[in-house]
């Protein structure tokens, strides 16, 4: 191969799975004479940060060994951010280097961007023989262009790329649970976890008034405590919240719910699995490229998540960012 592009693998040590996984990785690498180097991460962030250090220095593929969230903030560092500082003004960010491409190496809890790219949840094992099959050719076109969505919260981490499903309310609340998991928790399949900080989210769930305006037009209010804005299909261990959800259509699938009581979850449950909750009267989805979520009251504040990795509390708002990002991937 002429010119190898440089190559830089994002390892989390802290995920489910990819503590056992990178060896592996990293013999079949060596054996396929693919050159690399490796960063494992050391705090949040850290992947936004050498990410964008690395593209900035000349690395073309970024790959991740890990979860939703490392690959999250991996996607983060592929744009520099504008508008960052203490104004209600929001700017799209920039990308770094187009032509750059973000390869998957799935290590994680739910694994449901990956999920959702390949229709099922694909092994690790056939992802690498993609990774490497695509550095072995060195050919773009292999990489397959793809939308994000650009987030932004007025209390908490303010911008963020969620490549996936970003969830609003209890969705959020059952993220932050599986990350504080620990002990014999982390021992179990991500779907399990995701039930078990279901139940315990489902405990001190309440709804608000929220307000919700779609593309600066169309105004929803009403009770609500369960909203996504999604990207892809999967969310919370398989959960199909947005089952007609496209990356690559220019548009996000904003799930709407109102007027839910905690038994009527509960039923949804399985259906959400299936994708079939839309038959609810009171849960709908619109296709917007602007989203914006906020509550009248301080106390009535909904918890933000997005690929994972709780971000704030509303007010936030979400704009699609069409062909933002290039992914390594099958085609289907």
């Amino acid at each position: 191969m002429n010119n190898p592009a440089r190559t830089l693998i994002i390892i989390n040590p802290a995920s489910a799975r990819a503590r056992h996984a990178w060896p592996k990785i990293k013999r079949a690498l060596v054996d396929a004479s693919i050159s690399f180097d490796a960063h494992e991460t050391t705090h949040a962030g850290d992947a936004t940060e050498r990410t964008r250090a690395a593209l900035r220095d000349g690395y073309s593929i970024i790959a991740v060994v890990g979860g939703d969230g490392t690959l999250s903030e991996a996607a983060s560092g592929f744009f520099e951010f504008r508008g960052n500082g203490n104004t209600a003004v929001s700017h799209l960010p920039l990308p770094i280097n187009r032509a750059a491409a973000l390869a998957i190496l799935p290590a994680g809890t739910g694994d449901d961007f990956a999920r959702g790219l390949a229709g099922k949840r694909e092994t690790l094992e056939k992802w690498l023989e993609l990774f490497i099959a695509y550095c072995q050719r060195d050919d773009a076109n292999a990489a397959h262009v793809i939308d994000v969505i650009h987030g932004r919260v007025e209390h908490g981490e303010r911008d963020f790329i969620c490549l996936n499903v970003a969830t609003i309310g209890l969705g959020a609340e059952v993220a932050a649970r599986v990350a504080s998991q620990g002990g014999m928790m982390r021992r179990l399949p991500g779907e399990a976890r995701f039930v078990s900080a279901a139940c315990g989210a489902l405990a001190a769930w309440r709804e608000r008034l929220a307000r919700v305006t779609v593309d600066e037009s169309e105004v929803v209010k009403g009770q609500t405590n369960l909203l996504a804005v999604a990207n892809g299909i999967y969310a919370g261990g398989g959960m199909m919240f947005a089952p007609d959800a496209r990356n690559e259509d220019g548009l996000i699938d904003l799930l709407l719910s109102h007027d839910l009581t905690r038994a009527t979850i509960l039923r949804e449950l399985p259906r959400i699995r299936r994708g079939e909750h839309l038959a609810n009267e009171r849960v709908r989805v619109i296709r917007a490229r602007h989203v914006r979520i906020e509550t009248d009251k301080p106390e009535d504040a909904l918890l933000v998540e997005a690929d994972g990795n709780v971000r704030g509390h509303t007010p936030a708002e979400f704009r699609i960012m069409p062909g933002a990002i290039r992914i390594i991937k099958n085609a289907k």
